[in-house]
């Protein structure tokens, strides 16, 4: 019994230092390789459990080592104002990885259904990875196919989206393991076409982009004086100056929450935004009041201050900028969400839209985290010309937080084929091409602006166009591949030979 124990305790520490081994993919260490190792050991560790209850504990254990490292920038929103949330933190990152590493214990115990367990935990952790961003409003952060943004495997997303990039990880990792040194060439094989194929793609000529110029505007506002009432001023007056800097610009845009006041109550500060740019249009991130509810919105203004474009963030972050049962919480207890300075939290607007700016073309407005979601960048109700991602990032910390919210939204632009300019608080601004590359962006945590033309679009990619449909596809095809092959053991009984 002891022997077993101590084995039990042994296979957990080492589950739970391959998961945060795994981690160390995610931006921006970016050791895609140390990622597929580490999983390839955890599926041959999975291979040696001998039932469902030691399935389940160790790829829990794997889970919580790989979100405790990946999503340690939880705690920073937490840090903010310490005295009041600082004890949160410890609670929020320790309940975030073990929940979250419910799915890898979900899918090591579902493995054990299929004939060939590897590839059998392979799709199911795909599908259950997925499942991750819809259910419960989603949560899609550090996909262990993220560890490719920013290689040429990314391209592969221009098909299958990020769940694909996480299939073809996943493979890669369990061949060698079900066939020993004929899976890891076949793994090195099926790593090379995914190369080739991305380096053809990004070897391929990119359209015209607009010729306008338009200045993207990094404040750089530190997160716990932002809403100083004191230094509303000067916080304001900082982005006039960034704005009328040197030669005016076509458009300027400010990031997400930029502008300390609400139009509602200081209509004069309309005014003063588009003086600053000569008339020219304004893009804001700014607070709106509308029949007594609060938004977190994107409103463009020219000429006098008049808007003559608006979006509201419709997918809101849950404690972030609302509560679940938020006015209970509220009138019980005082809960308020952290992001939202107008009422104790924001209301969600229609949905996604198009902005149609004219000279500057259509484009698809993205509020904050917004950008971590596949599947809402697909929703929109038409093709846009570009992708605008506004952002406070000042929340994630300095660490890793900002820099995985950057790679994830470069995603976004692999997988449709469209341009994505990024304005955020503090870092990291960024223009990024049809592809996923970064042509310019402005160092993290400085004040600077960043004048840019718009980069061209490429025609809809078969993800914008069949979304995950032909996963889908590929996950059904292997899970019979596993299911349906020669059981060689029972479902609890020690592994097959391989």
């Amino acid at each position: 019994m002891a022997d077993g124990w101590l084995a039990g305790r042994r296979r957990g520490v080492l589950a739970f230092g391959l998961g945060a081994a795994a981690a160390l993919g995610q931006a921006p260490l970016g050791f895609w390789w140390l990622t597929l190792a580490a999983l390839a050991g955890l599926i041959w560790l999975l291979e040696q459990v001998p039932d469902r209850r030691g399935a389940f504990w160790t790829g829990l254990l794997a889970g919580a080592g790989y979100f405790g490292l990946a999503l340690s920038w939880i705690v920073e929103p937490f840090l903010v104002d310490i005295a009041r949330h600082g004890w949160m933190a410890p609670f929020a990152v320790v309940l975030l990885a073990f929940g979250l590493g419910l799915f890898w214990a979900g899918a090591a115990v579902m493995a054990r259904l299929f004939s060939v367990r590897a590839l059998g935990f392979v799709a199911a952790f795909v599908a259950l990875e997925w499942l991750r961003g819809v259910i419960l409003s989603g949560f899609p952060w550090a996909m262990v196919g993220h560890v490719w943004i920013g290689t040429p495997f990314d391209q592969l997303a221009a098909l299958v989206g990020p769940s694909g990039l996480g299939l073809l990880l996943l493979l890669a990792a369990a061949l060698p393991v079900v066939w020993r040194w004929r899976g890891a060439v076949a793994s090195l094989l099926l790593l090379a076409a995914v190369v080739g194929f991305g380096l053809w793609r990004l070897g391929q000529p990119l359209p015209e982009g607009r010729d306008v110029m338009v200045r993207l505007v990094q404040p750089n506002a530190e997160q716990a004086l932002k809403w100083d009432e004191a230094l509303a001023d000067k916080h304001l007056n900082r982005l006039l100056d960034l704005t009328r800097q040197g030669t005016v610009a076509d458009l300027t845009i400010w990031p997400e929450t930029a502008v300390p006041y609400m139009l509602e109550y200081a209509p004069s500060v309309a005014e003063m935004i588009t003086s600053a740019s000569g008339g020219r249009p304004v893009a804001v991130g700014i607070q709106r009041e509308g029949e007594g509810l609060f938004f977190n919105s994107l409103r463009v203004l020219e000429g006098e201050g008049s808007e003559f474009a608006r979006y509201d963030k419709h997918h809101l972050v849950p404690f972030g900028e609302y509560i679940p049962m938020g006015d209970l919480a509220y009138r019980w207890f005082g809960i308020t969400a952290f992001a939202a300075q107008a009422g104790s939290t924001y209301s969600a607007g229609r949905g996604p839209v198009i902005l149609d700016l004219g000279t500057f073309g259509k484009v698809l407005p993205l509020i904050c985290y917004e950008a971590v979601f596949p599947r809402l960048v697909n929703a929109a109700p038409e093709r846009a010309d570009w992708m605008l991602q506004i952002t406070n990032d000042a929340w994630f910390g300095v660490w890793t937080g900002p820099f995985q919210h950057l790679d994830q939204a470069r995603l976004r632009a692999v997988e449709q084929g469209l341009p994505l300019i990024r304005v955020a608080n503090t870092g990291v601004t960024a223009v990024i091409d049809a592809r996923g590359r970064v042509v310019k962006e402005l160092p993290f945590g400085t004040m600077a602006v960043l004048d840019t033309g718009i980069p061209g679009a490429l025609p809809p990619t078969p993800y914008a166009r069949f979304g995950d449909g032909p996963l889908a596809v590929l996950l059904v095809g292997l899970a019979l591949l596993a299911f349906w092959s020669r059981r060689k053991a029972p479902i609890d009984g020690p592994p097959p030979p391989v």
